[in-house]
C-alpha cells in the first residue's frame, strides 16, 4: 500500500512541478534572457525541485516495495492533477475533446505499464558486441529524430508540438541510459571495472546529463506556444511508444501475448490521444 500511494505521490509532484513551470514561463514568455529569468524565479526553481527530485525520491522509493512495472499506471494519475491545475491555476481551457485525450493517455499509460515489461541487470551482458551496436542505432536514431525536430522548431513549424516531441525523446534517451549506466556501476564502485565498461559508464553519465538538461530547456521553450495541459501529455508520446520498443528491439526480449496486446493497445492509445491534442494544440499555434 504504500508503494502505491508513493507511486501516485510521484505523479502528482511531478505534474505539480510542471504547472508551476508553467505558470513561470508565461511571465517570461516575451521577454529577452528567457533561461535566466526562469533560473532566478523561486516559484520556477521550486517546480523544478518538486518534478526532478521530490518525484524521482518517491518514485525510487516506490520501485522497492511494488517494482517497476505497476509505477507508470499509478504515475499518470498526475495527468489528473495536470488538468485540474491548468484550468484552476494557469487559467487555461479544455473542450471535451481534450478531456477525452488525457483520459486516453492516462489509460494508455496504465496499459503499458500492466504490461510488466521489465530487464533483469544481472541476465544482461552490456559489453556483448551485438548489444552495443543496438544501442548504438538506437541513440543515434533519436538524435537524428530530435535535430529534424530542433529544425521545424527553429523554422516555426508548429514549435510547440517540435518542442514537446523533442523534450520527451530527451527523456526517452535518458530512460534509455539508466540501464547502462546501472548495469556498470556497480562494477565501478567495487573496482572490478574493465575498460569497455568504464567507457560505457563515462559514456551514459554524459548522455544522462545532457538530455535531463535539454528535456527540462525543451518543455519550457514548448510551454511558450501552447497549453501545459496540451504539451505535456503530448510530451509523453515519445516516451511511452520508447520503453516497450527498446525492452523488444534493444534487449532482443519478446514479452508473452498478454503483455504484447496490453503494450500495442497502450501505443495506439497513445497516438489516439496525440492526434487530438496535438490536433487542438496546432489550433492555438495557428491562432498565436
Amino acid at each position: 500500500m504504500l508503494g502505491v500511494i508513493l507511486a501516485l505521490l510521484s505523479g502528482i509532484a511531478n505534474n505539480i512541478g510542471m504547472i508551476l513551470q508553467k505558470k513561470v514561463v508565461n511571465k517570461y514568455s516575451s521577454k529577452e534572457k528567457f533561461f535566466k529569468n526562469l533560473i532566478k524565479n523561486p516559484l520556477w526553481c521550486f517546480g523544478l525541485i518538486l518534478q526532478l527530485f521530490i518525484g524521482a525520491i518517491f518514485f525510487m522509493i516506490a520501485q522497492m516495495f511494488i517494482g517497476p512495472s505497476m509505477i507508470p499506471g499509478l504515475m499518470a494519475v498526475g495527468l489528473i492533477i495536470l488538468a485540474l491545475g491548468s484550468i484552476k491555476i494557469l487559467g487555461e481551457k479544455l473542450n471535451k475533446l481534450e478531456i477525452f485525450g488525457i483520459i486516453l493517455m492516462i489509460i494508455a499509460i496504465t496499459l503499458i505499464g500492466l504490461s510488466g515489461v521489465e530487464i533483469n541487470i544481472e541476465n544482461i551482458n552490456i559489453i556483448e558486441i551485438n548489444l552495443l551496436i543496438r544501442i548504438t542505432l538506437f541513440t543515434l536514431f533519436f538524435t537524428i529524430i530530435s535535430l529534424i525536430l530542433f529544425i521545424f522548431q527553429k523554422k516555426k513549424f508548429y514549435p510547440g508540438i517540435s518542442a514537446a516531441i523533442n523534450s520527451g525523446i530527451m527523456f526517452s534517451l535518458s530512460n534509455f541510459w539508466i540501464f547502462p549506466l546501472m548495469a556498470t556501476i556497480t562494477q565501478i564502485f567495487l573496482l572490478n571495472v574493465l575498460l569497455d565498461e568504464l567507457i560505457i559508464f563515462i559514456i551514459a553519465s554524459i548522455i544522462l546529463i545532457l538530455t535531463n538538461i535539454f528535456g527540462i530547456a525543451k518543455i519550457q521553450e514548448a510551454f511558450k506556444f501552447g497549453q501545459a495541459s496540451n504539451l505535456i501529455p503530448i510530451q509523453q508520446i515519445p516516451v511511452q511508444i520508447s520503453s516497450p520498443s527498446y525492452y523488444i528491439l534493444i534487449y532482443a526480449k519478446l514479452p508473452n501475448i498478454q503483455s504484447l496486446f496490453l503494450i500495442w493497445a497502450g501505443v495506439i492509445l497513445v497516438i489516439i490521444s496525440s492526434f487530438i491534442l496535438g490536433k487542438r494544440q496546432a489550433k492555438l499555434e495557428k491562432i498565436s
